[in-house]
């Protein structure tokens, strides 16, 4: 990873969301190795595209599994603070965190009016390491693990979630730090009750959600409430609620959807999170510099008189106004195309005076 930028120069550069089934890692006979094999691919793909940007940070956002978020203590987020943690299951050994970007980052996120707690020492289950390993980084690669609460009532609302996401944008641009995000969650799953595998995943309904999401359309999670989010076996799409806070609206550059017995493989992945064009707006806000033209039109839209005295003498009428020269002319010809794509006009009060006119030409005197 690369050095700091400086405050000010940070913020979300790249961001991924990534199965971490724990069937990936120890591949039983149930798994179909070609296809883990395919879906790990693509992750290190990701993975690569992330490290040639050179990011100063990797910000893992896990599902906890009733590890840590079950008896003691359940908040709704939390943040790794400490030097590193220790692995789990077939991840054992210590895994380097930035422990002071943490810190830095539940500043800026209660700044922000969250309150995340934080950890020092709370293991990673295999939900963070998974991601890690498969996307190409080793347990030397200090990363910011961030933990949101998925299985334990109440949760996060969706909506909280997706705010979440916002806010850590705002705050990772505050700390000058240009990160990448990967949001570790599964599709419908329903680990430790008996759907589990009969009738297992809900194909159709994940690949409806797969697809609007692979089309830019990461708003659609929100229509996902906290009871569909459970009825379905989608809770963990919570970490990618607080991918799409970060992301906004906007297509993946890479996308891999693997239905499976158990837990269906969605992984995609974004490489360019640059401020985006403004959309082209069939109807603008009202210029300032516009408003003796918008009043102008606005009268012959909606007064006859006004239509009458444009009609026996339309220089007259633009110079009863206190219009700029150009201003004058554009009225004077009645020229819509210019006062409304050109000068911004509202393309009501152009579209109005124009049928008014019409109308008032064609009635009797």
């Amino acid at each position: 990873m690369s050095t700091g930028q400086g405050h000010g120069a940070g913020g979300f550069i790249g961001a991924a969301v990534v199965p971490h089934a724990p069937q990936m890692l120890s591949l039983p006979k149930s798994e179909d190795a070609a296809q883990v094999a395919r879906v790990r691919a693509v992750m290190l793909q990701i993975g690569e595209a992330f490290r040639a940007m050179q990011p100063d940070l990797v910000v893992v956002v896990g599902n906890d599994h009733g590890d840590d978020f079950i008896l003691r203590s359940v908040p709704a987020f939390m943040i790794h603070c400490g030097p590193r943690a220790a692995g789990r299951d077939g991840h054992c050994g210590y895994w380097a965190v930035d422990g002071a970007a943490g810190y830095a980052l539940l500043r800026a996120m209660q700044d922000e009016g969250f309150d995340p707690a934080f950890t020092l020492d709370a293991p990673l289950g295999t939900f963070f390491t998974i991601p890690i390993e498969f996307m190409g980084w080793t347990r030397e690669t200090p990363v910011l693990p961030l933990f949101v609460n998925s299985y334990v009532p109440p949760q996060p609302s969706p909506e909280r979630c997706f705010a979440f996401g916002q806010a850590l944008a705002r705050a990772m641009r505050h700390i000058g730090k240009r990160a990448v995000l990967v949001a570790s969650g599964g599709m419908s799953h329903y680990p430790g009750t008996t759907v589990y595998a009969e009738p297992g995943p809900d194909d159709q309904a994940d690949e409806k959600i797969f697809a609007c999401i692979a089309g830019g359309n990461l708003r659609s999670l929100l229509s996902l409430d906290a009871d569909v989010l459970d009825a379905t076996g989608n809770i963990e799409l919570r970490s990618w609620l607080i991918l799409a806070g970060v992301v906004g609206e906007r297509r993946p550059r890479f996308t891999s959807f693997e239905p499976n017995w158990h837990h269906n493989y969605g992984t995609m992945g974004w490489t360019d999170l640059s401020p985006q064009p403004a959309p082209k707006l069939w109807y603008t806000a009202h210029s300032p510099q516009r408003v003796e033209l918008s009043r102008a039109l606005h009268a012959l839209r909606t007064e006859e008189a006004a239509a009458r005295a444009w009609l026996a003498d339309p220089r007259a009428f633009a110079a009863s106004f206190d219009l700029a020269p150009e201003e004058a002319g554009a009225l004077a010809a009645m020229d819509e195309a210019v006062m409304r794509d050109r000068m911004g006009v509202h393309a009501l009060l152009t579209s109005g005076a124009l049928r008014h006119l019409d109308r008032v030409r064609q009635a009797k005197p």
